[in-house]
């Protein structure tokens, strides 16, 4: 029987492949396109420069290099890829040599193109800068002055300055005054002019001035200036040089008679226009050449990475000795079989080929890979048991329970019907947008982690919805949608007070309440007594919790006990089922010593202790109620009087001895049903409360812990030894050889013990690790209730007059804002990885290995999706 499901992973079968050398290339592609069979590697000996294709993966390679630098040049440029709407196949090997000469052509042309542009920028920057300068010595020697005065002019500044006296001037025979001219940019001037002061000593005079106009549109650096220096000898000229080029500064000769000046400056005005239209028309070449680009270049990358995946899919063949013929090896699922076959036919006849592939299925040793039947909803729960760790072939999936449980556990701990619909509503529209946002193919890796999990989102909204409900719990509050189960009248003794006040108040409202303890001086606060508030004949709220709880200031250790217990009974019962899932594997793999001595032993040590320990919190919750009641002809005064369940624990493991029978209340003896019974006796009354649940307790839980007790050894001793007898007498042990393949009975033993002992103590932990549903449920609905009354009930609903409704506005947004991001993105993360845990190792942990090996088929579409950066 083939098997091909969610539950335990598809029949596979290791298969042989002979391959036809001309026709090998396109039914390799063909199986690529199927993406349904895992190649093995025949050729691992081998280094990639020893194998047959190598310099096609080399070709193939340089392409991906050629492509990479078409793609960064059109996205520099901000034009948009355009992606094929059409599907294509993997192109012939022929085809190779017109695909690389495409987008090679492309390549060299933009490497021209960039070098020139770059070229003709740098020559219209510099004589930018030179225009600039040309101006800024215009305007500081030419404007207003003749030359002689301006002369004079400089040479009184220079002189005043302190570079060279009147005595100098005479001594030198007139040395001649050196104009330097250059631009830098401005944020370095001032750096500049004290650098040059202090290593020349003060004798440079030195003006700057910033450029003014339309700065170049092609320079990239940051505004500019332009400098001007004034000095006089070789030595300050080779030092100014040093300096300037220190400071990355540009340096232009100026002619210094006007007329040249003029000259040059139409001169460079005239080669600029040029240059500009020059480069324009440049840059609108390039445009186009890379808007064409944009058009195939996501067409050529699918094409290129296809071509490389064949052949590096090839060069895992072995070669036939007459060079004819490529051998395979291949895991395939079975049920694929025919389609796979149909595949190889088209390949053959794509290639033009007239010999069919040969497949031939083999008889193997080996563990196949492990692969399941997934759909989108599936996918997600399969994703979170992967991530612990694969299935081993053939072991029951955790995932298809997981679709239930682990949205119910979480919401369990988040339950809240207000942050439910949040959530829900997220979940939602990322369903009923799904096609639109994946055709979006947003890279984002967070958006990706909450898109890929939103049917698990939005089970987890649904889930919290229900629990919200039980919890009766909207944003901290309660709905009143049937009426409360609590007595409406109290007459000597009120369950509804305040400290030091007692009286018939529940008639008057919830306000009044307040505004009486305030009058009073007292503080104010509800307390719900069941002995006295409970109405017994209106039954209890016929679904969650009565919203009366929501006024009491007992509230919390109400809700403590229920969701306590509620918590252990929910992990018992996921603990149990695990091991069920357990005997599902001992029976497929018809292994009756795994039934009889692992699994039996295992469910009597869970059942004899905590099993017992949920069927006592059952009996509790059914035969002591909150009020007193009749039970079996006799009176019972009520839940407080009930055994306590932690010290009957306690007992059972010492052993305490009790007496037998029903046991005695104070006062309660002689008491039958019908008779009037004074509820004073049974009042905080210490002595009121049951020892033991039923004739016989002591007895019966000295048997179970002598089966909890025994069935350790079980466990720990049987399997071993019977895998040694099998070993003697030369049959099959499994998984039973060391790692040299040698059968070791130490190995063995100690493995066994390992797992016996994680078991007994790993069911305590697992049991109390399931507190945390308890724990985060309670912190969950406290955060929730801390928020509302911090925000709303103190400062927004206590604001009148006209400053109400703007202040009720604006801490709402408050509100709102931290309860999407604290109570449901931060608490829903925290119940996800808890609910999370409770999975790997509470549950997992009873029946699963998660140690096979995944099954990753040669898929061209999960290639590109990878490429893509979507998976």
């Amino acid at each position: 029987l083939q098997e091909s499901s969610i539950f335990r992973s598809a029949d596979m079968s290791l298969c042989q492949l002979f391959l036809q050398t001309d026709a090998a290339y396109q039914c390799v592609a063909e199986l690529g396109e199927a993406g349904m069979v895992q190649f093995r590697d025949l050729n691992e000996e081998m280094n990639s420069y020893q194998r047959k294709f190598v310099n096609e993966v080399r070709r193939c390679d340089e392409m991906e290099r050629k492509l990479r630098f078409i793609e960064q040049e059109i996205i520099s440029d901000g034009v948009e890829i355009i992606e094929p709407a059409e599907q294509f196949r993997a192109p012939q090997p022929k085809d190779m040599n017109d695909i690389e000469a495409s987008f090679e052509k492309i390549e060299e042309e933009l490497v021209t193109i960039n070098t020139n542009t770059r070229a003709l920028k740098d020559s219209h920057i510099q004589l930018w800068e030179m225009a600039q300068v040309i101006e800024k010595v215009k305007m500081m020697i030419d404007s207003g002055h003749t030359r002689h005065r301006a002369s004079t002019v400089i040479h009184e500044q220079v002189t005043h300055a302190g570079i060279f006296d009147e005595h100098d001037s005479k001594d030198r025979g007139g040395t001649e005054l050196k104009l330097v001219t250059g631009v830098m940019r401005r944020d370095r001037v001032v750096a500049f002019e004290k650098f040059l002061w202090r290593m020349c000593k003060g004798k440079v005079f030195i003006r700057s001035h910033d450029c003014e106009g339309e700065h170049d549109r092609f320079d990239e650096d940051e505004e500019k200036s332009v400098f001007i220096l004034f000095f006089s000898g070789e030595q300050l000229a080779q030092r100014v040089a040093k300096i300037c080029s220190g400071f990355h500064a540009r340096l232009y000769n100026c002619p210094e008679e006007p007329v040249a000046r003029l000259t040059l400056h139409k001169q460079i005005d005239q080669q600029l226009r040029d240059l500009n239209d020059v480069i324009t028309r440049t840059l609108e070449h390039r445009t186009r050449v890379i808007t064409a680009a944009a058009t195939s270049v996501y067409a050529w990358k699918i094409k290129v990475l296809k071509i490389k995946m064949v052949f590096h899919t090839l060069n895992m063949f072995s070669i036939d000795v007459t060079q004819k013929c490529l051998i395979a090896e291949c895991w395939i699922p079975t049920n694929d079989m025919d389609d796979v076959r149909d595949a190889l036919r088209q390949g053959t006849i794509a290639a033009g080929s007239l010999v069919h592939p040969v497949l031939n299925e083999m008889e193997h040793h080996e563990t196949p890979p492990t692969h399941f039947t997934l759909n989108k909803f599936t996918q997600g729960y399969q994703n979170i048991v992967n991530a612990y760790g694969m299935a081993d072939y053939k072991e029951l999936n955790p995932a298809p329970w997981c679709i239930i449980s682990f949205p119910f556990l979480f919401g369990v701990m988040f339950g809240d019907v207000g942050h439910a619909i949040i959530m829900l509503f997220f979940a939602l529209c990322f369903i009923f947008f799904e096609k639109k946002l994946i055709s979006m193919k947003i890279k984002d890796e967070i958006f990706n982690t909450f898109f890929g999990g939103r049917y698990i989102v939005m089970l987890m909204g649904l889930f919290s919805l229900y629990t919200g409900f039980i919890y009766n719990d909207y944003y901290s509050k309660s709905i009143d949608v049937y009426h409360s189960s609590w007595a409406t009248d109290a007459n000597d003794n009120s369950c509804w007070k305040w400290q030091g006040l007692t009286g018939a108040l529940f008639r008057k409202g919830y306000e009044q309440w307040e505004i009486d303890a305030a009058a009073n001086n007292q503080t104010f606060e509800i307390m719900l007594d069941p002995i006295y508030c409970y109405d017994t004949e209106a039954g209890p709220y016929p679904f969650g919790l009565d919203p009366v709880w929501n006024l009491a200031s007992n509230k919390l250790n109400f809700l403590n006990t229920m969701k306590m217990k509620s918590a252990v009974i929910l992990g018992i019962m996921q603990m149990t089922f695990g091991l069920f899932v357990s005997l599902g594997n001992h029976i497929y793999n018809r292994s009756l010593v795994d039934v009889f001595f692992m699994f039996i032993p295992q469910m009597l040590f869970l059942c004899c202790i905590f099993v017992y320990l949920c069927v006592q919190i059952l009996i509790k919750w059914i035969f002591f109620p909150v009020t007193p009641t009749w039970v079996f002809g006799k009176f019972y005064p009520g839940s407080n009087c009930a055994p306590n369940l932690l010290i009957g624990l306690i007992n059972m493991f010492m052993m305490t001895p009790r007496t037998d029978g029903f046991g005695e209340f104070k006062n309660t003896t002689n008491y039958n049903v019908g008779d009037d019974v004074n509820l004073d006796d049974f009042v905080n009354d210490p002595n009121c409360g049951l020892s033991f649940w039923y004739p016989g307790e002591s007895i019966a839980e000295k048997v179970l812990l002598v089966v909890a007790v025994i069935s350790i050894p079980l466990m720990l001793f049987v399997k071993p030894f019977y895998i040694k007898w099998r070993h003697s007498r030369g049959l099959s042990i499994g998984h039973s050889h060391s790692e040299d393949g040698e059968f070791s009975f130490g190995d063995v033993m100690v493995y066994q013990a390992i797992h016996t002992i994680e078991f007994a103590l790993g069911c305590i932990s697992h049991t109390a690790s399931y507190l945390r549903l308890w724990a985060l449920s309670l912190a969950h609905a406290q955060l929730s209730e801390v928020l509302w009354d911090m925000l709303l009930k103190t400062f927004a609903f206590k604001v009148n007059g006209w400053l109400g409704a703007p202040l009720q506005f604006i801490f709402f947004f408050i509100f709102a804002i931290l309860s999407v991001s604290i109570l449901v993105l931060m608490e829903g993360l925290s119940a996800f990885l808890h609910a999370l845990r409770l999975h790997w190792v509470e549950f997992q942990s009873k029946f699963y290995s998660g140690n096979g090996i995944a099954f990753e088929p040669f898929s061209f579409e999960k290639a590109i999706r990878i490429a893509e950066g979507l998976d």
